[in-house]
């Protein structure tokens, strides 16, 4: 119960100075993982059946905010003027991926190929939220902060299906699973997708019909915004699909066919979403970075600190060869893709899926990419959100 009133009561702390918070290196996720991480240590919390919470805490916001990620994302305006993210997702994200798999097949020898692509895959996505200064800093030129921000919302779900597919054909090499594997990734790569299509068009269909005969209100809108994402991922999974991918796409299709008018996905992601992101970093700091420390090695901590500082800034740097873009925004995106909830959240949702042999590890590797992450994307965000700034105006 203590452990809980103290959590309660940091909340309410954060939140009465959140806009104060913005400018400085101090992030609210960093705030709730090291708030979870010290209360592990204290014995306030009982960590008993903590892991299914866990577990279920994840799966219920990686359906989320996959979903709201997606419906926030004008799919006609990105096809027609957003270039640059364009190439970040399109071309970066899988480089990153080939990259990171060699960086891992360099410093985890013995490790059988598809682990070490799966790493690869989940230590891809990014997560806006670990450098939030640089997102709404107004001295950093639009074009980079809304760049990041796309990224951010759409490589989560373009990288799921990667995810998906390693965990898979790395269960399939392990010994002792006579799994009709080819059939099973099909199935997932596809009728996720198509359940996503067919209930996010409708949704969205439905919604709008709703706010044109006012038949509803912005607040019971958003309650069933997050329905729609649950329909989604429940009726995936009832036909063998992947419920996430489905998520994902649902959200694709709903913001698409509503096409801006939909503030209450706004309002819900600013309050409840938040809270439920903020939730899932507690959770982690206090069942699993604590571990994921005690299992930090050398060749791990290089991997990471690769991933960081090699595997993304040169990977966005080769997407956005011939854009016109100068050295110093090249690398100014390419350094801020902090390693966030999806990559946590994506280790989870694997654990149990994959090679058993390693699948600890690859949770290890992504719980602590998170919370380096987070440390030094927090604390660089701020002053080099200020310095670029700075230097685009000159």
């Amino acid at each position: 119960m203590s452990g809980l009133l103290i959590l309660a009561l940091v909340t309410v702390a954060v939140t009465t100075v959140a806009k104060r918070l913005a400018p400085t290196p101090v992030t609210v996720p960093m705030i709730f993982i090291a708030l979870g991480a010290g209360l592990s240590q204290t014995g306030l919390f009982t960590l008993s059946g903590a892991e299914e919470i866990l577990h279920f805490t994840a799966e219920v916001a990686l359906v989320v905010l996959l979903f709201l990620d997606a419906a926030k994302v004008n799919l006609r305006e990105l096809l027609r003027e957003r270039t640059i993210p364009l190439r970040m997702l399109l071309l970066g994200l899988p480089v990153a991926i080939l990259l990171g798999t060699v960086a891992a097949w360099v410093l985890l020898p013995g490790w059988p190929i598809f682990a070490l692509a799966l790493i690869a895959a989940i230590l891809s996505p990014t997560d806006a939220a670990l450098g939030q200064s640089v997102i709404t800093d107004e001295t950093v030129p639009e074009m980079e902060r809304q760049t990041l921000s796309v990224e951010s919302g759409l490589n989560d779900g373009l990288a799921l299906p990667a995810v998906m597919l390693f965990a898979s054909l790395a269960a399939a090499t392990a010994d002792g699973d006579d799994r009709n594997w080819p059939l099973f990734i099909t199935l997932q790569l596809t009728l996720g997708p198509l359940a996503g299509v067919a209930l996010g068009t409708l949704g969205g269909k439905l919604f709008l019909t709703a706010e044109r005969r006012g038949l509803s209100t912005g607040t019971h809108e958003g309650i069933g915004a997050i329905a729609l994402a649950g329909s989604a991922y429940l009726a995936a999974t009832l036909v063998d699909g992947n419920g996430f991918i489905a998520a994902f796409v649902a959200g694709l299709s709903f913001g698409h066919v509503v096409r801006g008018r939909c503030a209450f996905i706004y309002d819900f992601t600013e309050g409840e979403g938040k809270l439920l992101s903020w939730g899932a970093f507690f959770l982690l700091g206090l069942i699993l970075v604590p571990t994921a420390i005690a299992h930090l090695d050398w060749p791990v901590f290089a991997l990471i600190l690769a991933s960081l500082f090699l595997v993304r800034p040169l990977a966005i740097w080769v997407s956005l060869m011939g854009s016109g873009l100068n050295a110093r925004t090249r690398l100014f995106l390419g350094w801020f893709g902090p390693r966030g909830l999806a990559t946590a959240l994506f280790a989870l949702l694997v654990a149990g899926k994959t090679d058993p042999a390693f699948a600890d590890q690859v949770l290890m590797i992504a719980i602590n990419a998170v919370w380096i992450s987070a440390l030094l994307h927090g604390l660089s965000a701020a002053p080099l959100a200020r310095l670029y700034g700075r230097k685009a105006k000159k």
